[in-house]
This record gives structure tokens, sequence and C-alpha cells, in this order.
């Protein structure tokens, strides 16, 4: 047994100082634990599979939380046993608890992306995939207000079971990356965050100034589309009023989360409603972009937190909510 831990423990040192193909002979030798947990949970059927490939890919991300490398098995199976608890809470409609923390994990996950070698692998591995498996995983992945199901199936403009099978898709695909380029070395994802925060900053902040219009004319493509689900709803000048309408009613809003790639950002924001009017707005809303060339494409504006439905015109949910289509 302390053969088997100190073969685990070297692995994950290798893993954590870069090598990806490090986390997949970790996944090999303790896949068989990992599934029988998530049998044990839910039984056989493709539930527990699609478990054992999110504690996978999870895993692949957290690798560098690890603060016993000897405990890996225990700590794969703690990553399986909460993900099979959370699928369980789902499926009896009850309000979501906080999850269990894994052993050695005490930072947010986008720090724990940034602190370990492995992100860029991870990133790149991102990049990738198809935009339709892209975006779901993404959202169900790095960003913090937009995981659920249902709320990924909202901004997708597809049903739940479409989600499903998109995160199980790519996953699979992601985690069979693991050896075709475990060896390649990549480098700028921390430049293009810190390059998109700083974006998300400017945007605000050109907003504010009155040149909220200028931007996108300026710095977003010409035929920008915001839409809602997998329906355009309007372009830069429906966006432009919106913005103005809302700052104009004193509403302003402050980035606390961004996750970028070249071909999708995600910039999640706390929204400040002006005391007089404190359900002008939901309290938060993520700008989930898709790029080319550096220039926004879609824009889709998703509320973890709606208003509630006597406040926010049913049709108007997931777009700014007092705006009318034009």
């Amino acid at each position: 047994m302390t053969d088997l831990r100190e073969r685990d423990a070297a692995l994950v040192l290798a893993a954590q100082a870069g090598e990806a193909a490090a986390v997949g002979v970790l996944l090999d030798r303790h896949r068989a634990g990992m599934r029988a947990v998530a049998l044990s949970l839910l039984g056989s059927g493709p539930d527990a599979e699609d478990v054992v490939q999110d504690a996978a890919l999870t895993a692949l991300r957290r690798i560098g939380d690890i603060r016993d490398p000897e405990a890996v098995g225990p700590w794969l199976r703690m990553i399986v046993r909460n993900r099979c608890r959370g699928l369980l809470r789902e499926a009896r409609r009850v309000e979501p608890v906080a999850e269990p923390p894994l052993a050695g994990h005490d930072a947010d996950l986008g720090r724990a992306l940034d602190d370990h070698a492995m992100r860029t692998w991870v990133w790149e591995a991102i990049e990738a995939l198809s935009p339709t498996l892209r975006l779901p995983l993404i959202l169900r992945h790095f960003s913090e207000g937009v995981t659920g199901y249902e709320a990924i199936a909202q901004v997708c403009g597809v049903p739940v079971g479409t989600v499903r099978s998109r995160l199980s898709q790519a996953r699979a695909k992601l985690l069979d990356a693991l050896a075709g380029t475990a060896q390649s070395a990549y480098s700028g994802l921390r430049s293009r965050t810190e390059a998109s925060w700083a974006e998300a900053r400017d945007t605000l902040t050109a907003a504010e100034n009155g040149r909220f219009g200028a931007l996108l004319r300026g710095e977003w493509s010409a035929e920008v589309a915001l839409m809602s689900g997998a329906a355009r709803i309007g372009g830069a000048a429906l966006l432009e009023r919106a913005m103005d309408r809302d700052l104009s009613a004193g509403v302003r809003q402050r980035p606390v989360n961004v996750a970028a790639c070249r071909t999708l950002a995600v910039w999640e924001m706390v929204i400040d409603n002006p005391e007089d009017d404190p359900a002008h707005c939901p309290p938060s809303v993520a700008w989930i972009m898709h790029l080319d060339g550096g220039r926004v494409t879609q824009l889709r504006l998703h509320h973890p937190r709606p208003l509630r439905p006597a406040a926010v015109p049913a049709e108007l949910l997931g777009i700014w909510p007092h705006e009318e289509r034009v």
C-alpha cells in the first residue's frame, strides 16, 4: 500500500509541475474506485458515467490544490461523492447547499487554475473543442453563477438534456486529449485573463463616461448580436440604449469574476442598484461573449438570480430586465 501511495505522490508532483500525462495515469489508476463510488450512490446508468467524467475534469483543473499527494485516491473519490450528492439534490428539486470542501482545497477555482502549471494545457484543450461543446463546458466549470444545467440551457437556447449530452461529449474529448497534447508548451493564458479583466473594467468606465456606444462601434464587431438563448433579439443600438437607461437610473456594475480564452469570455458582474429603487435590476449578471479576432460577435446576458416574475416580463428575462424589445 505504501508503495502505491508513493507512486501516486510522484504522479501528483509531476502533474503539478505541468505534466498532463501524469494526470491521465492517475485517473486510470483510480477510475475503478471513482466509478464504484458513483455506482453506490447513483446505481448503474449514464448518470454514474457522467459523474465520473465530471469528477475527472475537476481533478484535472484542481490538481494544484492537493496538499497531501499520497492522499490523491481519497481526494478523487471525494470529488465523485460530492458530484453525486449534487446530482441527487437536483433530482429532488431542493435548493442546493454548499458543497463540502475537498481535501486540501481552500482557494477559489479561478485562483487554483492560475496557481498551477496545468492551466495552460487545460485552456488550450478547451480551445480545440467545437463552439457548441466549448460554451457549456466553460459555463459549467469556470463561471461562478451560471453552472446549473437549467441556467446553461437557458443561455444556450437548448433543452437541459442537450446540455447534459454536450457536457458529456466535451468532458470526454478533453480527457481523451490528455495524452495527445500533454507535452505541448502553451503560453499566454495569464495575459489573456488579465487583458479580459482590464477590458471589463474599461468597458464599464467607458459606459459611465457616456462612451459605451463609441466603444461598441470601435472595439466590438459591427454586426454584434444580442442573443437570448439561440435567438437574436437586437444589436449594438439595443445594447447602447439599455446601458444608457440603466446608468441614467443610477445602476452600476462591478466585475467579480472573469474567465477568458481566445474565442469566449465570461464577465460576471455584481449590480448595485440605487437606494430608492433597489429592485431596478437583478443583483448580478453574466456577460457571455463570443469573440472573433478579439472582437465581440455575440453577447448573452444571464441573471443567475432574476427578479421575481411579477417584476420582470417573462419574455425579457435574460436581457436587461426593463428594456423594450425592438
